[in-house]
Formats: structure tokens, C-alpha cells, sequence
């Protein structure tokens, strides 16, 4: 197909890894860059070479050959810049949290018309595990899903050398913590293998911030959540169940898992070698019987994966896996989370 004319605002970190994707596929091209740091914007010349670079996103936008935009930058910013975007004819692809709160996720839909949008929370969903999970539970095999879980605990390692990013954990600046850090990615993966059929009704949260004995690991004035947990109700009784936690005082723990009325799995998110799925398959007459599903040292696509997937939808016609809609999804339960957690009761997803 005709490569798709690409321009990413915002060069950092994560910026590069959309323009080494945007190089290496024969379905992009990078035409344009923009960062308002000199420094990277030199990087951005002498590693990737775009056809143009520019300062600022509103002269990337001015460009007439950009069909499409990628928003790699501090999430409070990119509502604005989206918004601009869609007026300017742009497709959007945006970085991951997919805004500050639902209230910015549905202007963005009520704006970008027949445009494409999509959010790069479904980049764990680029595994080969992923795709072996959601293909199984599509052919009903685990019944009717009971709980949908993930819990993964990550202690605290030594006190750094260099001072941490301001926004990771600062509401203002990233519109929560460890929660839209993280949580967007496990939300969406749990949503996405389950074929976005969890409809959220209900949420009872708590969340807490960095324990004292770590605060000097941090930035100083972090004021947000470095661990959460929540139960989300959902319609027909299915429970969406999520713990995630840094800088917390306990051993590294990680458990992924989907119980049915008939059958269950154990798995897990990212990549690893190997990456195993266990079927645990309910028998009236021997019990539960367990077998390994899918085992392989795979090798994980997923800084590629969303801009890739993204240019394909926009060549075809086809959804893209995160488009705004279902990120939409993702944020209800997370301001649900955080609402829950600041009133100290559930909320329901309707009032949000």
C-alpha cells in the first residue's frame, strides 16, 4: 500500500521509538518531526533523518504532506494538540495515558469526524501470547467469565543517582501515577483479549502514594499514586480485578489470570522467554485437567506495533486496536478508580 505520510511531535524517548518504527516499515513514511528542545530535535536529524523538522506541533501541523500525526509528549498537552490536529485534516495517533480524563477522551471524539484516532495502549496486545489468548476465549471455551485479574507488585530497588521524571508521578503534569502510567496498558490488554465485552458498572478502589521510607527516590512534590487496586463490577457479574504497585515494600509478585464457569488461564502480559499460557479445563467426571496451551520464546512487537496497526486502519479502513472509543472505555474505569478511592465508596461508571 501506499505508505502512510507520518510526522511525530515530540522527539523523546518514546517519540524515537515512533520514528525507528515509522523508518523501518515499508507502510511509513516519516515526513515530518517537531520538539521544542533544540537537542532533540539534532537527534532527531541525525538518527532518522525526517524530510522536515520544526519547532513547535502547531508548524508540524501547517505541513500540507502530513496525513497523519503521532502525539509523543506529556499527556497534559496532547488534548490541545489533538484538537488541533483533527482541525487541521490530521489522523491522531496518541501516546498512552489517552488524555488526563474522560471529559478530554470524548471532546476528542466529538472532533475528529470521519478522521482516524487511536491510543497506544494496546501495544502489549502486539504479542503472539495475546493473540493466542484472545482467539481461545473468543471460542467460549472458558464459559461465562467470573474474574478477569492481574496483580503485579514491583519492590523497590536502591536509591537512584539521578533525579526521577517529574511527570511520572505528578497529577498535574500526567493526570495521575502509577495508575495511567501502567494501568492503561493492563486495562487494555485485559479488555482487549476479552474481546471489549466487559461492559464497567461499577468501581470500589483505593490508591496510595510512595510509602515515606522511599519518598527520596522520587521527584520531590510527587503527589500521586504509586500503587492501586480496584474490583470493577461489570455487567452480567463478570468482576475486572486489578492491583498494580512501584517503590512498594514487598518482593516482586506478577499473576495474570481469566476464570470461566468451564475454564480458566494463568498468563501473562508482556513477552517473555518463554511465555507460557495454562488451560485449566473443568471435567464432571476427572476435575479440573490442566494442559499448556501455547508456549514460545516469542519476540514482543510492541514499540511498533500501535503506528504500524495505526497506518494500516488508516490505508483500509479497518478499526485500529485502541481506537478513541474503546480507550474511552479504559479511562471511565480509571477516573472511576481515582473516585472512588478519593471518596472511600463506589462510583458508578455512569456518573463519570
Amino acid at each position: 500500500m501506499e505508505p502512510v505520510r507520518v510526522g511525530v511531535i515530540g522527539c523523546g524517548v518514546i517519540g524515537r521509538a515512533h520514528m525507528t518504527a515509522a523508518t523501518n516499515s515499508p507502510d511509513l513514511e516519516l515526513t515530518a518531526a517537531s520538539d521544542l528542545v533544540p537537542a532533540n530535535r539534532e537527534f532527531a536529524k541525525e538518527k532518522f533523518n525526517p524530510k522536515r523538522l520544526y519547532e513547535s506541533g502547531e508548524e508540524l501541523l501547517a505541513d500540507p504532506d502530513v496525513e497523519a500525526v503521532v502525539l509523543a509528549f506529556p499527556t497534559t498537552w496532547r488534548t490541545p494538540m489533538a484538537l488541533k490536529a483533527f482541525e487541521a485534516g490530521k489522523h491522531v495517533l496518541t501516546e498512552k495515558p489517552v488524555a488526563m480524563n474522560v471529559g478530554e477522551v470524548r471532546r476528542m471524539i466529538a472532533a475528529k469526524g470521519e478522521l482516524f484516532a487511536a491510543c497506544c495502549s494496546c501495544r502489549y496486545r502486539f504479542t503472539e501470547g495475546a493473540r493466542v489468548a484472545a482467539e481461545f476465549i473468543a471460542t467460549g471455551a472458558l464459559g461465562d467469565l467470573r474474574i478477569v485479574r492481574h496483580r503485579n507488585l514491583t519492590g523497590c530497588g536502591k536509591q537512584p543517582d539521578s533525579p526521577r521524571p517529574e511527570w511520572r508521578l505528578k497529577k498535574a503534569l500526567n493526570g495521575g501515577g502509577f495508575l495511567v502510567n501502567w494501568g492503561c496498558y493492563d486495562l487494555d490488554y485485559l479488555l482487549g483479549i476479552t474481546g471489549w465485552t466487559l461492559k464497567p458498572v461499577s468501581v470500589f478502589a483505593q490508591t496510595w502514594t510512595v510509602p515515606p521510607i522511599f519518598e527520596s527516590h522520587v521527584a520531590p512534590g510527587s503527589d500521586a499514586e504509586t500503587h492501586y487496586l480496584a474490583m470493577v463490577r461489570c455487567e452480567g457479574g463478570t468482576i475486572l480485578n486489578v492491583e498494580r504497585a512501584e517503590f512498594v515494600a514487598s518482593q516482586r509478585q506478577e499473576a495474570w489470570g481469566i476464570v470461566g464457569s468451564k475454564g480458566s488461564l494463568q498468563l501473562k502480559m508482556t513477552a517473555s522467554k518463554p511465555n507460557t499460557i495454562i488451560y485449566d479445563r473443568g471435567s464432571a467426571e476427572d476435575g479440573v485437567i490442566t494442559e499448556t496451551l501455547w508456549e514460545e520464546d516469542e519476540v514482543s512487537r510492541i514499540h511498533d506495533g500501535p503506528l504500524t496497526d495505526f497506518a494500516l486502519a488508516i490505508r483500509t479502513g479497518s478499526s485500529p486496536k485502541t481506537p478513541l472509543e474503546k480507550a474511552l472505555v479504559a479511562q471511565l474505569i480509571t477516573d472511576g478508580i481515582y473516585a472512588s478511592a478519593e471518596r472511600g465508596e463506589s462510583v458508578l461508571i455512569e456518573e463519570l
